[in-house]
């Protein structure tokens, strides 16, 4: 899927992602916003995660969606 969809969509596709990332909450994907960068910047921040591995989720999370 191209992130462009899910950027365009982000309403629809924040209760995915917080299903998916337990730990962010809706204040931090109303900053999101649909940006990629953003969102993986998050997932660092709430898990410990490296840049790479944050990217990595996103880019599987993307495939089931």
């Amino acid at each position: 899927m191209n992130w462009d969809i899910v950027e365009g969509k982000w309403n629809e596709y924040k209760g995915k992602a917080q299903a998916q990332w337990g730990k962010l909450t809706n204040d931090d994907l109303d900053v999101v916003e649909g940006r990629r960068d953003e969102l993986a910047g998050k997932i660092q921040a709430r898990y410990g995660k490296t840049r790479d591995d944050a990217e990595r989720e996103i880019d599987e999370w993307l495939g089931r969606s």
